[in-house]
């Protein structure tokens, strides 16, 4: 393995250790934590601090170190855990994981971030620890021809319930451990009951200790109960190589017993102690089994499993086109293919799916940096983090979500003194939340502060121009003006936000990703920003459409229904604007050739379909084509490389046939001008006057 492979396992490692790390400080600072969570939460750290010295990252290195000193002091009870040293702790794990991503991009570290919180973690510790602070990690040497039989290793274990539950032998246990070395090993009896009256088989009656010797480290033995650390008590500790083996008298007898496991019925509960407490034991966290692969490797996968998708089409057309009858087999056959490619392909697309909880434990960081860096108090709540999305949007969802992030703290929640102004909790919330609903992902910001103030955002429109002074909008258009190129609210540049830039990109980012973005803002009750993505970027479902003798597709996801109109159902205003009528309700129409520049078949819109979409730029719009062809799974091929950004269009696909299909981006399609959603609200008005 070549040395960037190498570092780049470290850092894939680190990952997994920064998770493990936010999910103990939560715990700690929710007061879920007991003990183990503390070792959990220390290990994490030495883990990156002793693997972060064998690649001379001296930065990352002398924070780890500090911090840990901190935690082995909250793990002995040398410390109490109050607020302020959690607080103090949370923020170290950011630190740490800021300093993870600057060691991966091979930036320097911000020592105006880490020297900080540096000062804090020491103000916890007494002179006596200051003395250790400086931390070297020192290359080890190999001699096979000398005695250097290295450190001792105490290990102490007591298997509980589960451990034997699932099915764990203590044996095979200290097998493991006596291969790594020579060892000593003794077992306690004395928490064996002196008669058998109330034995239970799966419980842990026996405690044992093995000192391992020649060993460097304690890496090797704690791989040894990686997969059962959480199922029984487990204590490593280290002996001085200068002094003689520890004293294995923990209260054995000369000769262990010979037990009779003899089964008997157990007692009645009756006869069980009136003041025995009910025995409890903290459920075991299952060790998850992954594989790491190379992302390339399941790209060409994926592609793959697009090209399987097309050839079943191919197959498909070639069977309509040969006319067979509807009771031939090979349609039964055509059937359970489709169905296989299905499997196959969601299969594939599980494999790069993965939860959204780095992410958000991310945005997490960066919320708290925001809170501090604004002197305000807020409360940052995730929920779903589970909830799992292709990789690739996951990536592309940072950049984002980290201005959305910023600008609720920095623009959307109140000050403390406002807040009490208000009769509010001085400490703000701010929801970061993910679900799955009907296919897609929809991922939303949500604070409890002002709300948008559509007056101040209609004024500063006016003034850059981005609308005329008699312009006509609702709410909801107000608020998306927010996303217009270099509009901005504020008047003093921050480090977080106020340079005219960040919404846009947001939207921008968002509608590369085949998503859209909605406002929902109550003033004085806080704003919800609302991101709608597709679960992956490789394949949809989508509805083929005639349009101008052209073949194309439209996402179904923006599909509501479908409309065959009356001329009843549609109103005419002015020379070329076409409003439906449909449940009492008017819509605009768009002409989907003539934005895209091409004749349509029939001139006639009672001689068209209409396609009832629904868009972040207007609630809901009619899309006139020419006819509906098909509704099926397309692979979804990107244009950017080969044609750059087409407007209207968001990609391409391969039919059936062999043709190239163009896929329309409903959002871009109905993206009106100002002046044009003014006529048609004023013509929607008057219809809707005169029709009363």
């Amino acid at each position: 393995m070549t040395d960037s492979a190498i570092l780049d396992a470290f850092f894939e490692e680190c990952e997994d250790l920064l998770v493990a790390l936010s999910d103990g400080l939560e715990d700690m600072r929710e007061g879920r934590a007991d003990g183990e969570t503390v070792n959990a939460v220390f290990r994490a750290v030495h883990s990156i601090k002793g693997a972060a010295g064998a690649f001379s990252l001296d930065d990352l290195v002398g924070f780890a170190h500090t911090f840990e000193t901190v935690l082995d002091e909250v793990r002995s009870d040398k410390l109490e855990t109050d607020d302020e040293l959690l607080r103090v702790l949370q923020r170290a794990g950011d630190i740490l994981a800021n300093l993870v991503d600057a060691a991966r991009d091979d930036i320097p570290a911000d020592r105006d971030q880490v020297d900080p919180v540096i000062a804090e973690l020491q103000s916890f510790l007494g002179a006596e620890d200051l003395v250790e602070e400086e931390f070297v990690f020192e290359a080890l040497s190999l001699s096979f021809d000398g005695d250097d039989s290295g450190a001792r290793f105490v290990v102490h274990f007591r298997p509980g319930q589960e451990f034997y539950a699932t099915g764990n032998d203590p044996a095979l246990f200290i097998a493991a451990l006596q291969a790594l070395g020579p060892c000593e090993i003794s077992v306690e009896t004395s928490d064996l009951p002196e008669d058998f009256t109330g034995f239970t088989w799966n419980d842990g009656y026996l405690t044992w200790q093995v000192t391992v010797a020649d060993q460097q480290n304690d890496l090797a033995i704690r791989d040894v109960f990686q997969f059962a650390e959480d199922l029984c008590d487990l204590q490593i500790t280290e002996a001085h190589v200068d002094e003689p083996a520890p004293a294995i008298d923990i209260g054995l007898p000369d000769v262990v017993p010979t037990v009779d496991l003899t089964p008997v019925e157990p007692a009645p509960a009756s006869d069980a102690p009136a003041d025995t407490p009910a025995k409890t034991e903290k459920p075991a966290k299952r060790a998850a089994s992954t594989l790491r692969v190379d992302p390339e490797r399941v790209d060409r996968l994926i592609n793959a499993v697009g090209e399987l998708i097309i050839n079943q089409s191919v197959i498909s057309q070639r069977i309509d086109e040969a006319e067979l009858p509807n009771s031939a087999e090979l349609y039964g056959d055509l059937d359970d293919y489709k169905l296989l490619a299905r499997e196959i392909q969601e299969g594939v697309m599980a494999i790069r799916a993965q939860p959204v909880k780095p992410l958000f434990q991310r945005m997490l960081r960066i919320g708290r940096e925001a809170a501090d860096a604004t002197g305000k108090d807020v409360n940052l709540i995730t929920e779903g983090e589970a909830t799992e999305v292709d990789k690739i949007v996951v990536e592309r969802l940072a950049d984002p979500l980290t201005h959305m992030i910023r600008n609720a703290i920095d623009h959307g929640i109140e000050t403390p003194e406002d807040r009490a102004a208000t009769d509010k909790p001085q400490t703000g919330t701010l929801r970061l939340t993910a679900s799955q609903r009907s296919g897609s992902i929809v991922i939303e910001i949500i604070d409890d502060g002002a709300g948008l103030n559509r007056k101040r955002i209609r004024e500063i429109a006016i003034n850059k121009g981005l609308i005329t002074e008699d312009a006509a909008l609702s709410e909801q258009e107000i608020d998306h003006l927010l996303f217009a190129p270099g509009f901005s609210t504020a008047s003093v540049v921050t480090n977080l936000s106020g340079r005219g830039v960040g919404m846009d990109v947001v939207k921008t980012a968002i509608t590369a990703l085949g998503g859209r973005i909605a406002i929902s803002s109550v003033a004085g009750q806080g704003t919800t920003f609302s991101i709608t993505l597709p679960l992956t970027l490789a394949v949809m479902d989508g509805m083929i459409i005639h349009i101008g003798g052209q073949t194309m597709v439209v996402p179904i996801a923006s599909i509501l229904e479908t409309i065959r109109p009356s001329p009843a159902d549609i109103a005419e205003i002015g020379l070329s604007n076409h409003l439906l009528r449909i449940r009492g309700e008017y819509v605009p129409i768009i002409d989907l050739a003539s934005r895209l520049g091409v004749t349509p078949n029939a001139t006639s819109l009672t001689d068209r379909v209409l396609l009832l979409l629904q868009t972040e730029s207007v609630s809901q719009c009619a899309l006139a084509v020419d006819d509906i062809l098909d509704q099926r799974q397309v692979v979804v091929k990107s244009m950017q490389g080969s044609y750059g950004e087409i407007s209207g269009i968001s990609g391409a696909t391969i039919l059936g046939d062999g043709k190239i299909a163009l896929i329309i981006d409903p959002d871009a399609i109905s993206a009106v001008p100002a002046s044009e959603v003014n006529a048609q609200r004023k013509a929607q008005n008057e219809v809707s006057h005169a029709t009363r």
